[in-house]
């Protein structure tokens, strides 16, 4: 029978099939010997209780551990845990290389004071250049019904910043599914995980994966010189450096750096590129020899 996982707790699949029934399966053992494992969002192959074969995947995530996905709502806060661009940045290179779209939600606006609504509405603005971007407060969402629209008839993932407000943010598009949220801890400056597992739920007719938060990202597929593939505003000028292969760091006649200095592009946006590079390059000395 084909079906896809739409849950996995401790080991234990549960595999929605084409007959609309769950199944509690287990994957079968020569998968270990192939370095694969299933995911939420596989489409699989399964009879008495044993996955038997996963298709070909469209896209492949490790954080979080899921496959097959539209899209990623995208969550980061504006208060409690305080925003963050660089945390922004590093959360759409992540999702962008895996060839899936981001929304991004920008949650407790109504935490921040008027002075913090403007400056971050006004960088954000840059932003809405390239990406589809929402905010949301404890009682509602702008743009409410086009996102609904947006999402519909996809499958998507909820993701983000921990403690930025995804299971409230669940919870307020369907109030029956009750996920369970915490308080910011006030020791640590962030938000406690209150998703334990990856499972796809199903959120007034839309299908969302919600997640287990994390904060922090690595780049380990990504070649230094490839990351500048993942900033459309670098795409946009490509041919108009003087040089084919620009990496917008020390090169001269590059037209990055001259749309920064003319305030064009967002001038922390590129330092993160930078700060983003230089960790690349070290995780790779192989390729910086070859550089």
């Amino acid at each position: 029978m084909q079906g896809k996982i739409i849950k996995l707790v401790a080991g234990v699949y549960t595999v929605l099939g084409e007959d609309t029934k769950k199944y509690e399966c287990k994957p079968r053992g020569v998968f270990r010997y192939q370095s694969l494992s299933p995911k939420v969002g596989d489409n699989v192959e399964f009879n008495d209780q044993i996955i038997n074969k996963i298709e070909e995947r469209k896209n492949d995530f490790t954080r979080p551990f899921i496959a097959n996905v539209d899209y990623v709502l995208l969550f980061i806060s504006m208060k409690k845990p305080d925003f963050s661009f660089e945390l922004l940045d590093r959360f759409l290179i992540n999702i962008i290389e895996k060839n899936t779209e981001p929304y991004i939600i920008v949650t407790k606006c109504d935490l921040a004071s008027e002075s913090e609504m403007i400056d971050i509405r006004e960088k954000m603005s840059y932003y809405e250049k390239y990406y589809k971007v929402f905010y949301s407060r404890k009682d509602g969402m702008e743009k409410e019904e086009s996102f609904k629209e947006l999402i519909k008839g996809k499958i998507g993932v909820v993701s983000g910043q921990t403690g930025s407000g995804k299971s409230h943010f669940l919870n307020y598009l369907s109030p029956s599914l009750l996920l369970k949220t915490q308080e910011i801890s006030s020791a640590l400056g962030r938000g406690k995980h209150t998703t334990r597992h990856t499972e796809i739920l199903n959120v007034s007719t839309y299908l969302i994966a919600d997640t287990p938060g994390f904060s922090s990202l690595e780049f380990l597929s990504i070649n230094p010189s490839d990351l500048k593939e993942y900033f459309p505003e670098f795409v946009e000028v490509l041919n108009q450096c003087r040089f084919n292969q620009c990496l917008h760091l020390k090169e001269p006649g590059c037209q990055v750096k001259k749309l920064v200095s003319e305030g064009k592009i967002l001038a922390s946006r590129y330092e993160n590129y930078k700060k983003i590079y230089g960790e690349l390059v070290a995780l790779k000395p192989v390729y910086r020899k070859e550089k």
